[in-house]
């Protein structure tokens, strides 16, 4: 199964499950940058309450403005960057119990500041959740591929330079799929649905970072797998609001 996807700083639960569920990340990186959406930014969650909700924002200058690709999205002040945002994760997620593990595994990604590109941090960051959950899949790049003109066209293109027999589309994504690419190659285009309840409920606002310090690696990973096992019916019998309240009081 493939899935295709822009980096994503810190990508939201929704974003990581899709990406967990298949064998293939093709990171989407030849694009047009988009500000205001999850390329440079994520929303953190206070650990003892979800809805106290900020912004983490990578502060990002485009080089040939609105048309820059996503690869080629500078960093503005790489120092300031990377210490507002060592500074942001300690204050929402340093008092889980699970903070010790997740601290050593962020330091890949604050040594990423020091490329100097936004895309390296948000890719980076997207590997270190996988890596924590003990995702076995490879990760590729789209502007390594040979693709032809064509939304659909393209990333059939690149499903099928996976080897893939499954596309994991997002609902999103479903409402301008043309599947006729596909089937001439003979890949399925399969929806990728999450619960909208227990652990899902703030799944599409805020980063897995919260759903990871609540949990930690285990917890958070025994989640995904029953979900890619069975993406569209898999219930979440353990809310997570009961969760992050114990690790607290544990800590």
């Amino acid at each position: 199964m493939c899935a295709i996807h822009q980096p994503n700083l810190f990508p939201r639960l929704t974003t990581l499950a899709k990406l967990f569920a298949a064998d293939y990340w093709i990171v989407l990186d030849d694009v047009q940058f988009t500000r205001r959406d999850y390329q440079h930014r994520a929303r953190l969650a206070g650990l003892d309450d979800p809805a106290r909700q900020q912004w983490l924002t990578i502060p990002t200058r485009l080089p040939s403005g609105r048309s820059t690709l996503i690869r080629d999205a500078l960093i503005d002040d790489v120092v300031l960057a990377r210490r507002r945002t060592a500074g942001m994760l300690r204050q929402h997620y340093g008092s889980s119990a699970h903070w010790p593990a997740l601290a050593r595994a962020l330091g890949p990604v604050l040594d990423a500041f020091a490329a100097g590109r936004t895309a390296t941090v948000a890719e980076i960051s997207t590997r270190l959740l996988l890596d924590l959950l003990g995702w076995r899949g490879k990760i590729m790049a789209s502007s390594k591929l040979p693709t032809r003109p064509g939304r659909s066209q393209r990333l059939a293109d690149l499903a099928a330079a996976t080897g893939a027999r499954a596309y994991l589309c997002g609902t999103g994504g479903m409402t301008y799929l043309d599947q006729t690419p596909f089937a001439a190659q003979n890949i399925a285009v399969a929806p990728f649905k999450l619960p909208t309840t227990g652990t899902w409920s703030t799944g599409r606002q805020i980063s897995a970072l919260w759903t990871l310090a609540a949990l930690g690696p285990q917890g958070m990973a025994a989640r995904l797998h029953a979900l890619a096992a069975a993406p569209r019916t898999m219930p979440d019998p353990v809310p997570l609001t009961a969760a992050a309240s114990s690790s607290t009081e544990m800590h």
